[in-house]
């Protein structure tokens, strides 16, 4: 099942003592804001440091960046003291509002208060442009390869990924072999995650289709945020958020079966203990729409329906987020008490439509992801306008010898786990794990890939008293509809911990709330 806002966890990063001014990124040496800007001691912005990352606020000089100065200007009011009653303030917010997040296996329970931070992360809007075009460019192309895997496997044929490459994938389906989805879409909602590397330039980490969540952290966000420091919002012209359930909604209503009018949506979560049960219940109540369980539901006459008091009601469109193998018993994994026993069979028959549709997971292979590049040459015709992380393939014979002789200087990560779980941090690594992963790898090599240390970007993160540098990657989400649309910023998640490379919220890590600015140009 889908980890929720815990996530896939950035590949790499960077300790403050293994990169600098040497990075090529900026002239001059890191300095503290505290001579350049800040005259009271008790200021918030006093002794920050870049540290000699990226940092997307401030340059290494200790200057703001261009769209980062009204709000410098803003935090420059700001003493510690009330910096702190803010946080606090925004804490217990999220304690009012619900907003969790569940941990499986977690000694002290399951359900925990979802970790933010009150500085925002500030995106200029025409790198966002540059962004959001890419990411629609990868979409299209990813559909097309998915609707490929699953009739003639022209790509194959033609020699552009190798064929053991999808057979061997976890996320192929067979059983959906020849299958075609209401208005050929297949992957209609993906969270795509990006990184900053120290050249300053994003790059694509890996692309989540099957069941990609944490859109419901990027709205309430927003909303703590507006609630607890209105005043930062003065001024800014800043790209909406709130539109996403509507957005979210016309694109299951655009999918539903061919001559349904007026489509019954509900969203199928497996339950409570799902660690993003929250986010499945925020859904729909903002759409208006149903929320169900796999026991809420039955085929009857050749559709699927949802009993209410009022006897059986036809379903239409299920945003599923349920795993593929949990669909449907008769077809996929028998001892699935989630799903609905012959849903795929009206699935095939074209009587309801599944968001996202099963199979997706063929492209949601951290292997398969390295070609996407040839993929969009293949099916567009364009060179690729957001790169890929540079990714060596263990399932091929030079690169995995590589990756051996070099384990120690990259980032090993499994195909087919998400939250940060299974990956090989190579340089902060023990003797005896690398040991172990060598081994892992020669047993399996399909299933790993490895990626270089990457210095990721940091942002002013509030730490106590004082703001600190830390890590963070960036979720965008991605509607694939009657057109593409691209949620403004998206989930910026940080790693809270002092030096830590993890950001998922499972294992330490937190969110900020993102600002893609309007009328500013880059630095």
């Amino acid at each position: 099942m889908t980890n929720g806002p815990s996530m896939a966890q950035t590949s790499s990063s960077s300790s403050s003592n293994s990169t600098g001014s040497s990075n090529g990124t900026e002239d001059g040496a890191p300095d503290s804001l505290v001579a350049a800007k800040v005259e009271s001691a008790s200021n918030i912005l006093n002794g920050y440091d870049t540290d000699g990352f990226y940092d997307e606020m401030f340059t290494v000089a200790g200057k703001p960046r261009p769209s980062a100065e009204r709000l410098v200007q803003r935090l420059a009011t700001l003493d510690k003291v009330e910096m702190q009653k803010r946080q606090k303030a925004a804490d217990h917010e999220l304690i009012n509002m619900g907003i969790t997040f569940n941990v499986y296996g977690h000694e002290a329970g399951t359900e925990k208060v979802w970790p933010f931070d009150l500085i925002p992360r500030i995106l200029d809007a025409t790198e966002w442009a540059e962004v959001e075009a890419g990411l629609k460019q990868r979409i299209r192309a990813l559909n097309m390869f998915i609707d490929d895997m699953y009739h003639d496997q022209k790509i194959i044929r033609d020699k552009i990924v190798p064929e053991y490459m999808a057979q061997s994938s976890k996320g192929f389906l067979t059983q959906i072999k020849g299958m075609n989805p209401s208005r050929g879409i297949w992957c209609h909602i993906t969270g795509t995650d990006l990184v900053r590397a120290a050249d300053g330039k994003i790059y694509v980490l890996e692309d989540n289709l099957r069941c990609p969540s944490g859109v419901s952290y990027v709205l309430e966000n927003r909303e703590v945020m507006k609630r607890t420091f209105p005043q930062l919002f003065d001024g800014q012209s800043i790209l909406p958020v709130e539109s996403y359930p509507e957005q979210l909604l016309k694109m299951l209503q655009y999918v539903a079966p061919e001559n349904v009018r007026d489509p019954n949506v509900v969203v199928l979560t497996p339950g409570i203990y799902n660690s993003a049960y929250f986010e499945h219940c925020f859904l729909a109540q903002q759409m208006g729409v149903e929320l169900v369980q796999g026991s809420d539901l039955v085929v009857n006459n050749g559709y699927v329906c949802m009993r209410t008091t009022r006897g059986l009601s036809r379903v239409d469109v299920i945003y599923r987020r349920v795993d593929d193998d949990f669909l449907d018993p008769s077809v996929l994994r028998p001892d699935s008490t989630l799903g609905v026993k012959g849903l795929m069979e009206v699935y095939r028959n074209g009587r309801v439509s599944l968001v996202n549709a099963p199979g997706t997971g063929v492209a949601d292979d951290k292997a398969v992801y390295a070609y996407v590049p040839k993929m969009i040459k293949y099916y567009l015709g364009e060179e690729m306008s957001l790169p890929n992380v540079p990714t060596y393939l263990c399932g091929d014979d030079t690169d995995c010898k590589y990756v051996l002789d070099n384990i120690a200087d990259l980032v090993v990560k499994p195909a087919n786990e998400s939250g940060g779980y299974g990956i090989l941090l190579g340089p902060r690594a023990s003797k005896d794990e690398l040991i172990k992963y060598k081994e892992l790898i020669k047993a399996n090599p399909r299933n790993y890939v490895a990626q270089p240390m990457l210095a990721l970007s940091r942002v002013p993160t509030l730490c106590g008293d004082r703001l600190e540098g830390r890590h963070v990657d960036l979720r965008p989400y991605i509607l694939y509809g009657e057109d593409i649309y691209v949620l403004p910023g998206g989930l910026t998640r940080v790693a809270l911990v002092k030096g830590s490379l993890v950001v998922n919220s499972s294992q330490g890590g937190g969110s900020k709330d993102t600002w893609v600015l309007q009328n500013h140009k880059n630095s």
